[in-house]
């Protein structure tokens, strides 16, 4: 069992772990060969210029300027001093909303830490039952952690009642917070769409399982359904295409270029010899061929290979999906088509808020829509199956992370564990450690199940993934290393137990591995916040790159790997903070101060790599906000439950009744949040589109809309093509044009400038009846 010394141990390995990180990353920084790692998203802007441009040849690689050295530490002030609406024009909402996640840690744990450790931290410690108990009992061990803690009040304590009153002052300064930040993120939410430039996700939808027709192709039929259904509002169309196969072929040829310009770059640094290749798995086996020529065919090869591709994508009709993205006039009419039912079968015609072009996940387009349903049961018994296995590996790493079980299966290790600090550095950093590593493979399974699954855009795959990462932690690093910690056959015990035991194990065991965490917050939280900062891969993989693959300015600027906030692993690591800080704020305080020192450390990094290095992905404006609300509501009312539990252990039976009053409140609350404030991250209101499109025709009335929608929503493949041919379009839409549609059972004319244009004229005569 850790004591105060262990903690310590591991305290001082992570601070300097943290602090070494933080060091080399302000030394880093300042030398010029490192400034397209530490601030590419100043390049990407047109905003920064590299500085190894002129000076003298060391100047181009060394900073020679001693008194930057002298403001090593200046890049903190600079990262708190920009202003949140200058950060959000600079980064997005997506952005700002994530750094706000931090600071709602700060403002829920600094009270509640300065409460606990000023009235429970006392209520703990002035009790001697601890001592009592292992005088008594040889086998009950503790060590001064948990003298801190609630195990340390005796059976029946009427003390047990400040517990209870502090669980209801958490309990409603937690919600209160919640509920101002609620509100505060919705109101960012919706000024930003209100203030944001015109964007094509806008004005536009995505429409899926469009019904086959024996007459029409799918554009046509398309077309001719939104003719005649939002006649005054429907501009243009886009059909949904299956170029996976072109894009691979693309994806590999890029692959191959890359590798042509390495052979060129080496034969030109020494041309006596030829760069040899292997052509088998990797480039590790097979024959041995002559480097450049070797790529220089297979690009060719695959030119080819593309342009047959190419043609094929665009004359065979198996090629179309029965998907369109369909542009309108205005935000409104693609605001009320996106949010109603367009057909009286709910399956046909499914309309959705398109998601803007570069936050499209084009390969998942091509996914038939009739086997999203299965996709999603298989990825969920995938996805539970590796939550059940993985508790094999945790639980054998906890088992063998301790002093007794080392000792028990390796006994010729034991005067060498038995060492002071080898014994502190095993107990205090070896668990949270072997968790870490344990968990590095993780987020690229849960992306590819997300994948799997069939979801259209990128801020989609990540919100699902990180979805699923919290439900993986909150099982396997949360509950297993609880009742998982000494042994295997605790986990088979705990499985065997009636639902109403389960409350009372937990609670009894939480207060045991307190310790753990909190090194396991030191590792994860401390030391790898500050590794974050440093990029020491990207820094790496950039060097590389520029040394074996640039050749020009443009070269190097793809070298750069800005990355992004990743959503889909930080906010489930912050969630799990969330969990053990309010799970420990009345069971053990002590754990507290490492919590903050991760929000504070996290917020400051993490707003310097907005600002300087992450370039995000896409922007949602904050969509993801009910799900990092939602799952802080979850963690509060389990943590309710576990204290319900533990009392229930505790002597004080009157307890869990009162305690019982605080999950239903907050069930009630998280209800009134989510009509009060879920809206505005669902639905666009009508309102708000209206206000928005008037504002647009007052200052742009000759704005000609569909030139900027048409080839919007074009697959990347296609769209450098799409725009050369496109280049100078500025035509209006001729509404005198009428063109017959080719239905059997629908013979009359729908008014359209042009069958692929999707054009439309402001009414339709002779309305006859729904299509579908």
């Amino acid at each position: 069992m850790a004591t105060f010394g262990d903690i310590g141990v591991a305290a001082v390995f992570n601070i300097l772990s943290a602090l070494i990180f933080l060091i080399a990353f302000a030394f880093l920084r300042l030398q010029p060969f490192n400034d397209r790692v530490y601030f590419p998203k100043w390049y990407l802007k047109g905003l920064r210029s590299s500085p190894s441009h002129s000076g003298a040849f060391v100047a181009k690689f060394v900073n020679l300027d001693w008194r930057s050295y002298i403001r090593f530490l200046n890049w903190v002030p600079d990262a708190l001093k920009m202003p949140e609406p200058e950060l959000i024009d600079h980064a997005g909402l997506d952005s700002a909303a994530y750094l706000r996640i931090y600071l709602l840690g700060l403002k829920i744990f600094v009270p509640v830490t300065l409460l606990s450790w000023a009235i429970l931290v006392p209520v703990n410690w002035t009790n001697n039952t601890l001592a009592v108990l292992a005088r008594g009992d040889e086998k009950i061990t503790f060590s001064d952690i948990d003298k801190l803690s609630i195990s340390n009040v005796p059976h029946g304590s009427p003390r047990f009642w400040t517990h209870v009153v502090m669980a209801y002052a958490f309990t409603f300064w937690t919600c209160y917070t919640l509920m101002k930040e609620y509100e505060i993120i919705a109101a960012m939410r919706l000024h930003f769409l209100a203030s944001e430039k015109r964007r094509p996700d806008q004005f536009t939808v995505l429409v899926r399982n469009v019904p086959p027709d024996p007459d029409e192709s799918v554009s046509e039929c398309v077309e001719h359904f939104f003719l005649v259904n939002h006649p005054d509002h429907y501009l243009t169309h886009q059909v949904v295409i299956n170029a996976n196969k072109l894009a691979k072929l693309v994806e590999e040829k890029k692959k191959k270029q890359n590798w042509l310009d390495y052979y060129q770059l080496k034969y030109s640094r020494n041309q006596e010899k030829r760069p040899m290749a292997k052509t088998g798995f990797l480039g590790l086996c097979g024959d041995k061929v002559d480097g450049i020529d070797y790529q220089t065919a297979e690009i060719e090869r695959l030119t080819q290979e593309i342009e047959a591709e190419r043609q094929r994508v665009k004359t065979d009709p198996k090629c179309i999906m029965p998907a369109a993205f369909v542009s309108f006039k205005t935000r409104w009419g693609a605001a009320v088509c996106a949010q109603t039912q367009q057909s009286r079968n709910p399956t046909l015609w499914l309309t959705e808020w398109a998601a803007e072009p570069r936050d499209v996940f084009w390969a998942n387009l091509a996914i038939p829509y009739v086997s999203i349903t299965i996709r999603k049961l298989i990825a969920a018994v995938a996805f539970f199956f590796l939550t059940f296995f993985f508790m094999i590996p945790v639980s054998a790493v906890q088992s063998l992370a301790n002093i007794e079980s080392i000792e028990k299966r390796l006994p010729f290790l034991e005067p060498i564990v038995e060492q002071k600090f080898i014994k502190s550095f095993i107990q205090g950093v070896l668990p949270g450690l072997a968790l870490k590593i344990f968990l590095i493979v993780l987020p690229t399974i849960l992306m590819m199940m997300s994948k799997f699954e069939g979801f259209l855009s990128i801020s989609a795959l990540e919100r699902r993934a990180a979805l699923r990462y919290y439900l993986f932690n909150f099982v396997n690093v949360f509950l297993v290393s609880i009742i998982a910690g000494s042994a295997l056959s605790q986990l088979d015990s705990f499985l065997r137990q009636s639902p109403k035991e389960i409350p009372e194990t937990l609670g009894v065991a939480i207060p045991m591995k307190a310790t753990f965490f909190i090194t396991y917050v030191m590792v994860d939280g401390w030391a790898g916040i500050a590794g974050e900062i440093l990029r020491l891969k990207p820094l790496i993989f950039f060097h590389l790159k520029n040394f074996f693959l640039v050749k020009t300015e443009k070269d190097r600027d793809e070298a750069m790997d800005p990355g992004s906030i990743g959503f889909n692993t930080g906010e489930p690591q912050i969630q799990l903070y969330f969990l053990l800080g309010l799970v420990y704020a009345v069971v053990t305080p002590i754990f507290l101060p490492f919590i903050l020192v991760f929000f504070a450390l996290a917020y400051m990094v993490f707003r310097h790599q907005i600002i300087n290095v992450y370039n995000q992905e896409y922007e949602s404006a904050a969509a993801f906000w009910p799900d990092v609300h939602g799952r802080i509501i979850y963690a509060l009312i389990f943590s309710q439950i576990v204290l319900m539990g533990l009392m229930g252990t505790k002597g004080i039976y009157e307890a869990p009744l009162v305690l019982i009053v605080l999950p239903v409140l907050t069930i009630f609350f998280h209800l009134y949040c989510k009509g009060r404030y879920q809206p505005a991250f669902v639905r666009y209101p009508l309102q708000e589109a209206m206000m928005k499109d008037t504002l647009e025709r007052a200052r742009e009335p000759n704005l000609n809309l569909k030139g900027y929608l048409q080839h919007a929503y074009i697959h990347p493949i296609f769209k450098d093509e799409e725009d050369d041919e496109d280049e100078g379009f500025n035509t209006k839409l001729d509404d005198s044009v009428i063109v017959p549609t080719k239905r059997q059972q629908s013979r009359r004319n729908t008014p359209v400038p042009s069958k692929l244009s999707g054009g439309s004229s402001p009414s339709l005569p002779d309305h006859e009846g729904s299509l579908s």
